[in-house]
This record gives C-alpha cells, sequence and structure tokens, in this order.
C-alpha cells in the first residue's frame, strides 16, 4: 500500500455568526483559503441566523422591477445570490467562496477549523446545538470579544465554548470596527492561541508575547481547588495527515496585506483585553460627551489601562503577561480605537448629550445589536464587591456607578483621583 503523503488533508473553515463582525471575518478567512489551497478547502462555510429580509433601497443592489427588491426573502439566499450581507455589512463585496447557510449543524460539519463570531448570549444554546456535529479534533478561535463575569468568578468565551465543545479554542481581538476592516483599510489584530501539547508534532514559532495563557479550559475562581476543580478536558489530537494548527499557519488563515495579524499565546490576556477596554470606552464617552477635550480623554485612558492590567495580573497571574495590554493591537491599540469611535463610546458620548440613559441610545442607535460594555460594567462591579475590591477599581467602580444613576459623568474625577 502506498504511505500517504504529510498533510494529505485539508482544513475546512466554518464561521459561526454572521453580523458585520462574523461577515468581515468570513470575507477575509475566504481570501486567504483561495490563496493557500494546499492548506484549506476553498469553500468557507458562513452560518446565517436565518431571517426575511428585503433589499433596501439605500443598497446599490435595488432594483424595483426585482423581486429581491420587493418581497421579503432569506437572508441566506440573498447573500448567496448577490455575495454581499445586504443586512448587516451592506456595500461589501463577499468572495464567491462564502457560503451563507441557515443550517448549523451542516454549516459545521467535517470543520477542523471553527472561528466563532457572535453575541456572546448565544454561545452555550448554539454550543449545545452542535454537540455530535463536530469533529471531535476540531479546534477553534473565538472572535468574541470579552469574558464572562460574575460574582464567583470569571471565565473566558473561548473557555466556555472548549468546555461545551470538549475543544480547545483561542481567540483573535483587536482595533478592529467592522466597516473599516471590510472596507480594507489597513488594521492590524491579535490572535491567541496556544496549541494543545497534543498537537505539537511541530514546535510554534515564539510569539512577541512569552509566556501562555492557556488555562485548561478549568473556569478561574477564587476559591478554585485541584479537587473542586471541574474536570479538564481530554482533547483529541488533530490528525497527523491535517497540516498543523501553528502559529503559522493560523497566521496564513487571518492575514491580509491590509489586515495584519500578530500571534501570541496570551488567551486570557487577549480575551480580559477585549472586555475591559469596553467599560473604559464608556468612561472615554461620558467626558467627550461633557466637552471636556483631548485631555480628559486621554487621562481615562491611561487610569483605564492601568486597571486593566491589575486586574488581569490579579485575577490572572500565573497566565496573563502585562506585555498583551501595553504591546499588542487587543490590548491598548483597541483601547485607543474603542476610546475614539467604538459603539460604547458613541453611545455614551450621545447619552450625556441628550441628557437620556445609554440604555436608550442603544435601542435607537444599533439595529437591533446590543453593547457589550454596559453588561460588562455591572458584571465586573459584582465581581469587585463580592471581594470588597471597588475602591481597588476606582473607574471601573465609577462606570459602574454612573450607569446606575448613583453618580454622574461630573464626578469622575473626584472617583478617580487615587490614581
Amino acid at each position: 500500500m502506498a504511505t500517504l503523503a504529510p498533510h494529505e488533508k485539508k482544513h475546512k473553515v466554518t464561521v459561526v455568526g454572521s453580523g458585520n463582525w462574523g461577515t468581515t471575518i468570513a470575507k477575509i478567512v475566504a481570501e486567504n483559503t483561495a490563496s493557500h489551497p494546499d492548506l484549506f478547502e476553498p469553500k468557507v462555510q458562513m452560518w446565517v441566523y436565518e431571517e426575511n429580509v428585503t433589499v433596501p433601497e439605500k443598497s446599490t443592489l435595488y432594483d424595483p422591477s426585482s423581486e429581491f427588491s420587493t418581497e421579503p426573502h432569506k437572508l441566506t439566499d440573498l447573500i448567496n445570490h448577490f455575495h454581499e450581507n445586504v443586512k448587516y455589512l451592506p456595500g461589501i463585496p463577499l468572495p464567491h467562496n462564502v457560503v451563507a447557510n441557515p443550517s448549523l449543524q451542516d454549516a459545521v460539519k467535517e470543520s477542523t477549523i471553527l472561528v466563532f463570531n457572535l453575541p456572546h448570549q448565544f454561545i452555550g444554546g448554539l454550543c449545545d446545538q452542535m454537540k455530535g456535529h463536530i469533529l471531535p479534533y476540531a479546534r477553534g478561535v473565538s472572535c468574541i470579544k470579552g469574558v464572562s463575569v460574575s460574582k464567583s468568578g470569571v471565565s473566558l468565551f473561548s473557555e466556555s465554548i472548549g468546555e461545551k465543545l470538549g475543544i480547545y479554542v483561542g481567540a483573535l481581538s483587536g482595533a478592529n470596527i467592522a466597516s473599516e476592516v471590510a472596507e480594507e483599510k489597513f488594521s492590524e489584530t491579535t490572535v491567541a492561541y496556544d496549541p494543545p501539547p497534543v498537537d505539537s508534532r511541530n514546535p510554534t514559532p515564539k510569539g512577541p508575547t512569552p509566556q501562555s495563557s492557556h488555562l485548561d479550559l478549568t473556569k478561574i475562581t477564587e476559591d478554585s481547588k485541584p479537587s473542586g476543580a471541574s474536570p479538564k478536558t481530554k482533547l483529541r489530537a488533530l490528525p497527523s495527515d491535517f497540516p498543523p494548527l501553528d502559529h503559522n499557519n493560523l497566521r496564513l488563515l487571518f492575514h491580509r496585506p491590509y489586515f495584519h495579524v500578530r500571534l501570541v499565546s496570551d488567551v486570557a490576556g487577549v480575551s480580559l483585553s477585549g472586555a475591559l477596554k469596553n467599560i473604559v470606552a464608556i468612561a472615554a464617552g461620558f467626558v467627550s460627551g461633557l466637552q471636556w477635550g483631548d485631555n480628559a480623554k486621554a487621562a481615562i485612558m491611561r487610569v483605564g489601562l492601568l486597571e486593566m492590567v491589575k486586574f488581569g495580573k490579579m485575577f490572572f497571574e500565573d497566565s496573563v503577561h502585562a506585555g498583551t495590554f501595553t504591546e499588542e493591537s487587543a490590548g491598548v491599540a483597541d483601547l485607543i480605537t474603542s476610546c475614539s469611535g467604538g459603539r460604547n463610546f458613541r453611545c455614551a458620548k450621545m447619552s450625556v448629550e441628550r441628557g437620556v440613559t445609554i440604555g436608550e441610545v442603544e435601542k435607537s442607535e444599533l439595529n437591533g445589536q446590543m453593547l457589550q460594555g454596559t453588561s460588562t460594567a455591572v458584571e465586573v462591579h459584582g465581581f469587585l464587591s463580592e471581594r470588597g475590591l471597588e475602591e481597588d477599581f476606582p473607574l471601573f467602580t465609577a462606570v459602574y456607578r454612573i450607569l446606575q444613576g448613583e453618580a454622574k459623568p461630573e464626578d469622575i474625577p473626584a472617583m478617580i483621583q487615587s490614581l
């Protein structure tokens, strides 16, 4: 019998989610799978939550004589016909090898790489639907910014997905406003992926972040003990006839001339940055709404960055690398972007200017989508207050109090003067 050639099989990629950022990631990935047919199957499945949509009049695709413009059609049909997500990423052509699929189970079938990009509140339900329909040795990358925070502990979304599905999941995060990336305006991102030892046939090149933060998929809590921790997920090795999922090949999957990728191993740091910067952005929006100028916003960003690093080192001291916050796109760069034009910043700014709550702005401005900063601020405050640490994080606490109506944006300088 002839010997199989090395890496005879190719990776199949599925993007789970099709909002503006999910569709943008599908575009990037599909461009790269087509460019590297030796590593990846060119066709990229994109799972789409099905809904009926009519091509809007402002769209360049609008044609009053076409039934697509006069009658509702399934969003997947519109995407596959026009090669454009007319609802969530209008005006951006998609590669023809992006296939919109309304069936989650069918979309993930036989895929070795799952890229998750959906609102965090849907993670649990969708993972339940995926159980039994994915390859046991599949690997994932979560593009879902943030972490899950409760009074009892903090867990990464990548961990939550990994525990549910029994696979290893890394994270992608950075200064990435979806519309700008989709328009191929230059930006960069950070991919955090610490290849499981079971997959390490070839060592991964060392990234700029020297410390690993793979947490073995166990939740971090203050009272965690080896005997009481959740059992570690037993990972199945990626078969050797697939190309290795190392830093080099992951870079080939996500890197574009307009979208530069840096690989690190600090999954916790990248994930925490994506969550905590949203709280800081709300504070920056408050002071901008007060028209206090760039100096005030810069002060908020400095204090916010300090609290982000402090939170990471305090609760993930064995895994988080401070450089992830201060050197990577997922950290300081994303913080700058979020405090300049991100949704949390804009909504907070408008709430002050209009004299209304952020919730009211959210309903009127976000087309049904939800802010992560407000919920994260509440969750982080609950976690800190349970430990009596509110005063250790004065900016995070100030944002929470303002959101609860216990303080005003004008009170921020007095509330953070200890830093």
